[in-house]
């Protein structure tokens, strides 16, 4: 017997959403691609362990619908669908497999693709299937009747087998511009054929907001059929034209974490998802979701193996960091005068950046987000204004590495720097040898709870074998420096003056294994700014491990 439409919503087939998301999955829909359409990004090379991974986040987020790839068509795809019923239990998404409608002049039943589609016990399938004159006649090599007699025949062959169908209209905005006619065609003949969703896709990503609206809206009229959005981003306009879309009447709307795709990226699902959520009061996930859209968002970066986005909006660690003097002065009467929404509902924060920019309010709001309360010193506030100017005119960037900047806030504060160790001296050598070859070697001299230490150690550049010399020097009796591990090094050369001559800053990141600190330094070569660096993230991961200073 064939499960219904209505069936199928509220008894699907395995990877389907429990009945407590039902109503909010046949209101409107959220569909991940990621693993499909997202992993074309030049750079992503996921595995099945990878894909598993991904899918059990945006699982955790509570889209809808998670594409997983396409069956039959690699090996790796086909693995993953007989993997991922097994040890994936979703809890809200629906798992989709895509591929395209049956090949010329068969049946689908006798299409071998088609087949591996419902081989892979996914419960939704979504096809893909030519809605642009041109691309029928010069890509498929048939005639526009053919194609949509195979469309008809595989979405009907399926929904007999009992499977949801979507059907993505490829390169339908561009074909809709130049033969309508056919481009709604193809609509109708895979709604009347029993697909529940027919998605247009601008899979040149070249339209505009206000074209896809005025298209949507009439196709919307003159089908009857549940449209979605497929936006690619190649004019930037991806989000703006998949929430044109939902304007237009769309119900439907697919994208991908953090914008992953082929060429510039797909729509990017957190925004469009955030806006839904926020901007137009739509409940599009399940209860809380959204709290946890920053925290999936850079799950996702770490295991595409790709730095999470800075200034990605809603998610990015700079969406709610706040520079200049004057947004900080308004901030610390209400965050809400210079933040559209409050971060925490989207699992991010408010940062405050202490640069030559910064005023009181700034130094005060960020000594508050640091646990010291500057609120009722308005001279200390002021000495560390001063300082912080004076420093980024030489070239220190405390917007980028906080570890510092709190050094030198408890340094006023203090009335002395927070030290665990004193430098006499140190030196670095690099030897260059006849096979090409070279050789870091660095020696550190040091005085910790009044003892002299002399260490000397190798390493593969020599601000490593300065990094090793210090923890050989000051593990026996600080022994927390054990966990700390150099995480990122960068080097700026800030100004030049004669020949090589320049000011180098260098910015480092220390971790600990649970969070992570950045340090600057300064100095006129890049091994002295970057000692300064080390000194400043040894002592402040001391200072977050609970060591009192001793020296």
């Amino acid at each position: 017997m064939t499960a219904t439409p209505e069936a199928q919503e509220t008894a699907p087939a395995p990877g389907a959403a429990p009945s407590a998301d039902a109503a909010v999955a046949r209101d409107f829909h959220v569909f991940d691609t990621t693993l499909r359409d997202g992993a074309q990004r030049e750079g992503i090379n996921l595995t099945v362990a990878d894909k598993l991974t991904i899918a059990r986040h945006l699982d955790d987020f509570g889209v809808g619908f998670i594409e997983g790839g396409w069956p039959g068509a690699n090996p790796r795809d086909t693995e993953f669908f007989a993997r991922v019923q097994k040890e994936v239990p979703f809890r809200h998404a629906q798992l989709v497999a895509f591929g395209s409608t049956r090949r010329p002049h068969t049946k689908a039943a006798d299409d071998a693709q088609v087949q591996a589609l419902l081989d892979s016990g996914a419960p939704v399938i979504t096809l893909v299937a030519k809605s642009h004159d041109r691309h029928v006649e010069l890509a498929l090599r048939t005639t526009l009747d053919e194609n949509l007699a195979m469309i008809t025949d595989t979405v009907a062959h399926l929904r007999a087998q009992g499977r949801r169908v979507f059907l993505d209209c490829e390169h339908f905005f561009d074909g809709y511009r130049e033969n309508p006619a056919y481009a709604k065609a193809v609509v109708r003949a895979a709604h009347e054929a029993g697909a529940d969703v027919v998605v247009l896709c601008d899979t040149n990503g070249g339209m505009l907001p206000a074209q896809v609206g005025a298209i949507v809206q009439t196709v919307l009229a003159d089908t009857g059929a549940r449209l979605g959005m497929h936006a690619q981003d190649d004019s930037g306009c991806a989000v703006a034209n998949t929430l044109a879309a939902v304007d237009a009447g769309a119900t439907h709307v697919q994208g991908t974490a953090n914008g992953y795709g082929e060429r510039v990226g797909n729509a990017n699902l957190f925004p469009v998802v955030a806006a839904l959520e926020l901007k137009y009061g739509r409940q599009v996930l399940p209860e809380g979701a959204l709290r946890e859209m920053t925290r999936i968002s850079h799950a996702i970066a770490e295991v595409v193996n790709l730095t999470p986005a800075t200034h990605q909006p809603y998610v990015g660690v700079s969406a709610f960091a706040h520079k200049g003097g004057l947004h900080a002065s308004a901030i610390k009467v209400d965050p809400a005068l210079y933040q559209h929404i409050e971060p925490e509902l989207v699992g991010n924060r408010l940062r405050m950046l202490v640069s030559d920019m910064a005023g009181r309010a700034s130094v005060e709001l960020k000594g508050k987000e640091l646990g010291i309360d500057l609120s009722g010193d308005r001279e200390l506030v002021g000495r560390v204004v001063a300082r912080v100017k004076e420093h980024e005119l030489k070239g220190y960037s405390y917007e980028a590495a906080d570890a510092s900047f709190e050094l030198l806030l408890r340094t006023e504060a203090e009335g002395r720097a927070p030290r665990f160790f004193r430098t006499e001296s140190w030196r670095a050598i690099v030897e260059d040898r006849p096979d090409g070859s070279h050789a870091n070697e660095a020696t550190v001299k040091l005085w910790a709870k009044g003892e002299r230490l002399v260490a000397t150690a190798e390493g593969n550049g020599p601000v490593n074998a300065l990094d090793r010399a210090l923890r050989v020097a000051l593990e026996r009796i600080h022994p927390e420096l054990a966990g700390f591990r150099l995480t990122d090094y960068k080097v700026r050369i800030l100004e030049g003056r004669h020949g090589t001559e320049s000011t180098t800053r260098v910015l480092i990141s220390t971790g600990d294994g649970v969070t992570e600190w950045s340090t600057v330094g300064v100095a006129d070569n890049v091994i002295a700014a970057s000692w300064q660096a080390l000194e400043d993230a040894y002592t402040y991961g001391l200072l977050r491990a609970g060591v009192t200073p001793s020296e």
